[in-house]
């Protein structure tokens, strides 16, 4: 049978004590708690991922984020917010194989539990067993001590009155004295029984302890690898989540490369244009002059910016009631 560690802890020098057996149950349990511990970790990380997937979603989708830019700038931004959602998606997706790993976590950990169970039941057994022989065993050895003693005290009171008593009195001595001895010899083989089955008991005890250390060795040295490799899991999911990440936003980066001051001045201006020609400036006009200007018989071109005057009709008042000038339909009223 190989040596084991946990061995170490399990021996001491009073039969009964389980002070190392008690040490590494209670390690154990420390381990299982350490493990529950990392798979709650998991799944509040995973609320954490999931949460913060949503809320990016919803930014990407809801926010206005330059909804009234135009041409490169306008694609950049939209592979900007689609890529925003991509990354909230991702974040989704880690939260799920976040919480997949806290319920590996668990199953390894009850499975472990389980079958720890087999063993402390074995050993709770062994104890109970063992403490009982022990008992009757010092039950035993008390009475055989006490019957020692009453063995020497008869055989005193024989000597002592070895010439003061009657005959009598003398015979009814040896017949205590032969009773204590049948008696002390029914204890002592009781006692030696005793001690003969607590041995029997004590190697039985020491052989399923010897068992018991190495399959809980056995049992921590693969908790304690799981337990490692599970996080060494976790830190690569979140590195990976990272490079997906970045890789997201070197979309963002490549389209923003494409992105075009001049184009895009250009194209709003050639969507918006409003013509090619400034309007004409506006000059000081005298009010006086205008008026000579316009005095009767007099016809001249329409000083630069003002509107032409309309011109005047053929008909007179006379003219029927409807009358056309240059398409405009003109009423008369009486």
């Amino acid at each position: 049978m190989r040596e084991t560690l946990f061995k170490d802890n399990f021996w001491t020098t009073d039969l009964i004590s389980t002070a190392g057996y008690d040490g590494i149950i209670q390690h154990l349990n420390d381990g299982r708690k350490n493990c529950k511990e990392f798979e709650d970790f998991l799944k509040e990380r995973a609320s954490i991922e999931e949460r913060y997937g949503k809320d990016l979603i919803n930014l990407s989708r809801k926010k206005p984020c330059g909804q009234t830019e135009l041409n490169t700038l306008r694609r950049a931004l939209e592979v900007f917010k689609q890529q925003v959602d991509t990354v909230g998606q991702s974040h989704i997706q880690l939260a799920q194989t976040l919480r997949e790993e806290a319920r590996k976590m668990e199953d390894f950990r009850e499975k472990q539990k389980l079958h720890r169970k087999k063993i402390e039941l074995i050993m709770d057994a062994i104890h109970k067993n063992r403490n009982l022989q022990y008992k009757k065993t010092l039950d035993a050895k008390r009475l055989y001590e006490q019957r020692c003693r009453d063995k020497d005290e008869a055989e005193q009171a024989v000597h002592r009155s070895a010439n003061l008593v009657t005959q009598k009195q003398q015979e009814k001595l040896f017949v205590k004295l032969a009773q204590t001895k049948t008696a002390l010899e029914d204890s002592d083989r009781v006692y030696q029984t005793n001690v003969g089955a607590l041995e029997k008991i004590r190697e039985e005890w020491k052989n399923e302890h010897v068992k018991a250390c190495e399959f809980f060795e056995s049992q921590e040295t693969e908790r304690i690898n799981y337990f490692r490799n599970a996080l060494w899991l976790h830190v690569n999911q979140l590195s990976q989540e990272c490079v997906k990440n970045d890789e997201n936003y070197e979309e963002i980066r490549k389209s923003l490369e494409q992105c075009s001051i001049e184009k895009d001045i250009e194209f709003f201006v050639n969507a918006r244009k409003t013509g090619t020609v400034p309007p004409n400036p506006v000059v000081y006009e005298n009010y006086y002059n205008t008026q000579k200007n316009a005095a009767p018989g007099r016809n001249q071109a329409p000083a630069p910016g003002r509107r032409p005057k309309l011109p005047i009709p053929s008909s007179g008042p006379l003219d029927p009631e409807y009358a056309t000038v240059d398409g405009y339909s003109l009423i008369h009223h009486h």
